[in-house]
């Protein structure tokens, strides 16, 4: 199931839980009253909640019962569905309580940018400013001469973890999407410390849909590429992951309590702009686009700001 945070393109339209399909829109909560008011589907006190913000922060649990809703939805028609070109899509974890970021966790990534091998993962984070949605642009800051993209897998975490055995940590996913870990080089490089290269406002695409971990239960073999205008920049694959997604999943929650709507950005392959020879960084009109097996494409568009 592939569920995406939405909102009709019209005045005063709020964002809403749905399921795309066939590039159209259901909307769960309000075609889960429709059918119970028609009798076409089981009566269940159990109602799907509509805000995005409510959906994730008990994710698991309201997963669970929009998959067998949605067993249901599908046999029977509904007035809530809308065309693809009708909305607009928004992150689809709106606002993580946290935005965790894993550095040099593929080695050939790790030979480009010059460094060495991690012991453990390199962890740091993004701040809310930095998220934007799959149809948003990305802003170019006057602040930076060095903008470039990275291609990730990003996990959304579905239920609280804290201690997570490594056995058990596919258990705590919500599902997976994509995202675009935008980094202002010359500013990652001017201190030890990556933040200020790395949560620019409106930096960082996310979406642009969530694939339920039912239905991608293996993340660990994902074909990864991004192209920049039509070019092909990185192209590897999940497998090549030097701290694979359970094993970060355990690490991170043996140090930080992950909480339901969180995301992990889980690292970025070989290709990335700066490493070139001559380097190619993002400018305002440049077209990203990134591809990842199993959940799909994300496109945004580089402005200046």
């Amino acid at each position: 199931m592939k569920l995406v945070n939405y909102q009709l393109k019209h005045p005063y339209a709020q964002s809403r839980i749905g399921v795309i399909e066939d590039n159209k829109i259901i909307d769960l909560h309000g075609a889960q009253q429709e059918l119970l008011e028609q009798s076409k589907i089981v009566a269940d006190s159990y109602v799907i909640p509509a805000d995005p913000n409510t959906f994730y922060q008990q994710a698991n649990i309201h997963i669970k019962h929009a998959e067998a809703l949605w067993e249901q939805i599908k046999q029977h028609s509904t007035s809530h569905v809308f065309e693809r070109d009708d909305v607009v899509l928004n992150t689809p974890s709106p606002t993580p309580s946290k935005i965790i970021c894993i550095g040099t966790n593929y080695a050939d990534h790790v030979k480009e940018m010059g460094g060495e091998l991690p012991e453990y993962p390199v962890l740091f984070s993004k701040f809310n400013n930095a998220l934007i949605g799959p149809e948003d642009e990305i802003y170019k800051s006057e602040a930076t001469n060095k903008l470039d993209y990275e291609v990730e897998l990003a996990v959304v975490i579905g239920e609280k973890a804290s201690k997570v055995a490594r056995e058990e940590a596919l258990k705590y996913v919500a599902g997976y999407t994509i995202g675009n870990d935008i980094s202002a080089r010359d500013l990652q490089k001017r201190t030890p410390q990556w933040l200020q290269g790395k949560s620019l406002d409106h930096t960082t695409p996310i979406g642009p849909w969530m694939v339920t971990a039912s239905e991608l239960s293996d993340p660990s073999n994902l074909a990864i590429k991004s192209y920049v205008n039509g070019e092909l920049r990185q192209s590897s694959n999940t497998e090549h992951l030097i701290f694979d997604i359970p094993y970060l999943i355990s690490f991170i929650s043996n140090l930080i309590t992950l909480d339901p709507g969180d995301i992990i950005l889980t690292g970025t392959p070989d290709g990335v702009g700066f490493a070139m020879d001559p380097p190619k960084l993002l400018q305002s009109g440049d077209i990203v686009t990134l591809e990842i097996d199993n959940i799909g494409t994300l496109e945004n568009k580089v402005i200046a700001k």
